[in-house]
């Protein structure tokens, strides 16, 4: 398998004025089709090596490669291209439109590209509903969903462009552990059926440790790296 994802000497500073670095020469790298935890204390750097792996931001120096392809160097359009194609996001907060159904949730990144979804494309959606264990509530509105019914819908809405790579941040924080089981075996569950790599940023050291790999970081460094 090949890396999916590389990071090369990556550096973070923000501010111009007053400088404050947050990464410091992190050089990582991720098979594809592997499940992969990030963990770190709060402040610690993770959250911010996920939005440059996502292209959400740009690091200070150092080479990112999503795919094979460089992608630091990208305009703002290519960037967006690349996050809908090949990248799907998971957050703490699921971020659903509360008036839209589980299905049209899950349908809107594909709008967002195409602007409306054929047939094979709807069926695409109610399939990866049926995958998450929402068949039955698909036509909910989203306000009237659980919120371990939610983060379902987030991780379907997440796989409806069949990305290669899962990021997702704190995906179970939200949760009881019940339901933080279950979203971490759904995932799991679509990692081992659809190939897709994921990478978790996790405070939940429980769930951390069931990953393939855990990748720690301290002061904006690797501070621990362990493939199991």
């Amino acid at each position: 398998m090949g890396n999916v994802i590389e990071l090369k000497n990556i550096n973070k500073i923000y501010g111009t004025i007053i400088k404050n670095q947050v990464l410091y020469d992190v050089n990582l790298s991720f098979k594809e089709g592997t499940f992969n935890s990030i963990i770190g204390a709060s402040g610690s750097g993770k959250s911010t090596i996920l939005n440059i792996m996502g292209t959400l931001d740009k690091p200070t120096s150092g080479e990112v490669y999503i795919d094979g392809k460089r992608t630091d160097l990208m305009t703002k359009n290519e960037l967006a291209e690349v996050r809908n194609k090949k990248i799907g996001f998971i957050f703490q907060f699921h971020y659903l439109l509360p008036e839209f159904t589980a299905l049209e949730n899950v349908l809107i990144p594909y709008l967002i590209k195409d602007g409306k979804a054929p047939k094979e494309v709807v069926k695409r959606a109610e399939e990866l509903l049926d995958l998450v264990g929402l068949s039955k509530v698909k036509n909910n509105r989203a306000n009237n969903m659980s919120g371990g019914q939610q983060q379902r819908t987030a991780i379907a809405r997440a796989l409806i462009n069949n990305p290669k790579i899962i990021l997702a941040d704190e995906p179970t924080g939200n949760l009881d552990s019940e339901s933080t089981d279950a979203i971490y075996d759904i995932m799991r569950d679509i990692n081992e059926k659809l190939g897709t790599t994921f990478i978790v940023i996790t405070h939940d050291r429980r769930i951390a440790e069931r990953a393939d790999r855990i990748v720690e970081i301290n002061d904006g460094k690797v501070h621990m790296d362990i493939v199991r």
